[in-house]
């Protein structure tokens, strides 16, 4: 979900809440400690160099109860983010902290904002060896090219 699209969703709702991908939400008395811009420059397992920006948001579960940021809240801490570090419409990180700190990605069903598991890769598959996965057919879908009829003694 790119920044764009979360300031949307912020201005048509009252409140706000972020749901994990077990389904459990985080408890409504989180703070957004950090919203940022993550630069990444690195190189691949292919010899590739790299560069990646996302906007981060780091969410943090304290002992502050009666504390509930809504939307406008978070709207303004964007709007001076945006301004004061120069980001732009990136793609949203997640970062949250249940045993360990935990990357994610941010989607929204209607009500809440997900954060969705996030999955390392290869970038370089076809420098690394690693074989291309094959489509899996089905070989009862397998039209037969055998020209041998029965009773040819071919087979």
């Amino acid at each position: 979900m790119k920044l764009s699209e979360v300031k949307t969703k912020l201005m048509q709702l009252k409140k706000m809440a972020f749901q994990l991908p077990n389904g459990e939400l985080v408890p409504e008395h989180f703070h957004v400690t950090e919203v940022g811009k993550i630069t990444k420059h690195f190189i691949d397992c292919g010899g590739t160099v790299r560069n990646e920006e996302v906007v981060n948001f780091q969410l943090w579960n304290a002992n502050d109860y009666n504390h509930r940021l809504h939307p406008e809240k978070l709207l303004k801490i964007i709007a001076l983010s945006e301004k004061t570090l120069g980001i732009g419409d990136l793609e949203i990180e997640v970062e949250y902290q249940a045993e360990t700190i935990g990357k994610f990605g941010l989607d929204f069903d209607g009500i809440n904002f997900l954060l969705t598991s996030k999955q390392t890769d290869c970038l370089a598959k076809e420098n690394c060896g690693v074989p291309v996965q094959k489509p899996k057919l089905k070989l009862s879908k397998i039209q037969s090219t055998n020209s041998c009829a029965p009773n040819s003694k071919c087979c």
